[in-house]
């Protein structure tokens, strides 16, 4: 059985992007064929809710070979898109020191349903515990109203240039 519902993100305007690429760029390090968070659709300061998603293109560079006359997205690229989400609402709100939260690890993952090239993956997240060293935050992605895949996201402040 999946899990309760932390936020309903049909209640929002999928199409009102309040954070482009580019903005999210600004907080997160990734670029190229790494960047796997598109936008953000909400954030919610009171509540430490963030809504963001990935749209999953027919261009990717997985899509030739998993699976061929399938592509289906692989789990781990929706970890990594949940850990991006993660990355930039902890940065954006200056929650740990460091230029970057870094991807330390999961917990509680469950992949529940396909998602294909032409899906947006809805990624909802939410904080279960900060504190200076660490992150964990539980994140359930969507495409419509079936929960695709849940984890436990474990993140870490880290630094281009540990020495200075």
């Amino acid at each position: 059985m999946p899990p309760e519902v932390f936020f309903d993100h049909t209640t929002l305007d999928l199409n009102k992007v309040e954070v482009n690429q580019e903005g999210i760029r600004k907080a997160n390090p990734q670029r190229f064929q790494m960047e796997h968070l598109n936008g953000i659709l909400h954030i919610d300061k009171e509540k430490n809710i963030i809504v963001g998603f990935k749209e999953v293109r027919h261009d990717e560079f997985w899509v030739a070979g998993h699976m061929p006359d399938y592509p289906i997205l692989p789990g781990v690229i929706m970890c990594e898109s949940a850990a991006q989400l993660c990355s930039y609402f902890v940065v954006t709100l200056g929650l740990l020191q460091g230029d970057f939260i870094g991807f330390l690890g999961l917990e509680n993952v469950r992949f529940r349903s396909v998602v294909k090239p032409g899906d947006r993956l809805i990624l909802v997240g939410k904080p279960l515990k900060i504190n200076r060293r660490q992150t964990i935050f539980s994140v359930q992605g969507f495409v419509g109203t079936t929960m695709a895949f849940h984890c436990d996201v474990i993140g870490g402040p880290l630094s281009m240039n540990p020495s200075s």
